[in-house]
């Protein structure tokens, strides 16, 4: 079933190219799956980086920058220009750092993610990342945790954000997507917080609906505690520490060669 669905994926992106006529660099999973706890129903986030012919970019108008493709229920398409993926990278935007780095890539088209992945330990910013991952913690707690009953699954989606600042401010580099490696290596071992994330995470890869129940109280405690002092922490937070805007002129020109020739 895995292989019959990258299938699709990969026709769909072939389809994209012959009618947006662009060439599309990099292509890969974005979200639960690739954050490692999908359900048997979760959607397919593909998320990719296009390049358009040269004489494109050639023009004093400003032209739309996304394409966007809603294919079905369960498979949602969209990517950015590599013109402005540039522009967002060099403001250490977090969803295209973790692109770069999703554990499910579907197409890598010509060297330009592996380059753009060697200059993002000088665009990662330490404050803009962390707050960026607070504000999505803060809203979904907000929206989804209040109360005696929660939807449980809404869990994952503050947690993750939450272990990523704790993952931030401890090693001082762009955290993994992976769920389970921030839980491995930031939650104590033998804990009650560890032993209540892993049989939540066990009850969702089960299938199970994970709506509305009572709510886990010393999960609740831990991200109640842990946002407050992240907060502080981010404030705190160094910025990005490189000068890149020289390298991305040249990434692009050569973007643009290497794809299309000279």
């Amino acid at each position: 079933m895995q292989s019959d669905r990258k299938k699709i994926i990969k026709e769909e992106l072939d389809r994209l190219e012959r009618e947006e006529n662009v060439r599309i660099l990099y292509a890969c999973e974005s979200g639960s799956r690739a954050w490692g706890f999908p359900s048997k129903d979760s959607d397919y986030d593909v998320r990719f980086l296009y390049i358009r012919p040269r004489e494109w970019y050639l023009s004093i108008f400003d032209k739309k920058d996304v394409i966007e493709r809603p294919i079905s229920e369960s498979l949602d398409i969209s990517g950015w220009d590599l013109r402005k993926a540039l522009k967002l990278f060099r403001k250490s935007n977090p969803p295209l750092l973790e692109w770069l780095q999703s554990p499910i890539r579907y197409s890598e088209y010509s060297s330009v993610a592996e380059q753009i992945r060697g200059m993002s330990p000088l665009a990662f910013s330490p404050k803009s990342c962390m707050h960026h991952y607070l504000n999505m913690a803060r809203g979904n707690y907000r929206d989804y945790l209040q109360g005696d009953f929660v939807r449980l699954k809404k869990y994952f989606y503050v947690l993750r954000p939450v272990l990523a600042c704790e993952w931030i401010l401890r090693y001082g580099e762009l955290p993994p997507m992976e769920f389970q490696t921030l839980v491995q290596r930031l939650v104590p071992d033998g804990s009650e917080l560890k032993h209540a994330i892993q049989e939540l995470l066990a009850r969702k890869m089960a299938g199970e609906e994970l709506d509305l129940a009572p709510r886990i109280h010393v999960i609740n405690d831990y991200l109640d505690a842990g946002i407050k002092r992240l907060e502080l922490a981010a404030e705190a937070a160094a910025p990005a520490n490189g000068e890149l805007d020289d390298r991305l002129d040249g990434l692009f020109r050569s973007a643009l060669g290497e794809v299309w020739g000279k």
